[in-house]
């Protein structure tokens, strides 16, 4: 069992110190050597917890991603907040990560932008690891229509445009270098008073 436990903690030291690298170099200038030589051990010993950089980079993704999930989660289970209340959180608090991420996230876009320079689909890629942040999104709207709370709109259009200014946010943060996203925060409150009818 405790083998187990070190083995998890020495790789989370690892993911650390390898989204470091992945800041500091983008996606395309870090190598798997630059990982180890950052958490002072030999290359060897890093394929020991990893098969390349690519993974350890997915696995960083999945990190941030899963800590995010974890903080709108508690923001949704809030029920003494309405869901226009709950999801417009939710939204600060994802326009928030953007925010304190925003050299990771140039990092990413580094990555999407190699995918796309191999003939991939960086949307595929992109869909597939907010999947869980879109549904979140959506079931926070569809409660609020099942109790009235939204106009007749439908899920997937308060979604898309949500997600859209998500994009924006993420856009004026990593190519822009935009310092805040207070605006988006903004334009998203404004959407969702107009959306409520209570």
């Amino acid at each position: 069992m405790s083998i187990t436990v070190e083995h998890e903690k020495r790789r989370k030291e690892i993911l650390s110190n390898a989204l470091d690298v992945f800041i500091e170099q983008g996606f395309e200038n870090t190598t798997f050597q630059k990982i180890a030589d950052r958490c002072a051990i030999t290359r060897t010993s890093l394929y020991i917890y990893f098969k390349n950089k690519k993974e350890v980079f997915n696995y960083s993704i999945k990190q941030l991603l899963g800590e995010l999930e974890a903080d709108i989660q508690k923001l949704n289970e809030n029920a003494e907040h309405s869901c226009v209340e709950r999801l417009a959180s939710v939204f600060n608090c994802i326009v928030d990560k953007i925010m304190a991420n925003q050299r990771f996230l140039s990092a990413i876009l580094d990555y999407l932008q190699s995918l796309a320079g191999n003939n991939n689909d960086p949307e595929k890629y992109v869909r597939r690891r907010t999947i869980r942040l879109r549904h979140i999104l959506s079931s926070i709207v569809i409660e609020g229509k099942k109790k009235g709370e939204f106009h007749a709109l439908l899920v997937k259009d308060i979604n898309e445009i949500l997600y859209g200014l998500l994009e924006a946010a993420v856009f004026r943060m990593t190519i822009l270098r935009a310092r805040s996203c207070e605006d988006i925060k903004h334009a998203a409150s404004v959407l969702l008073q107009a959306a409520d009818c209570r």
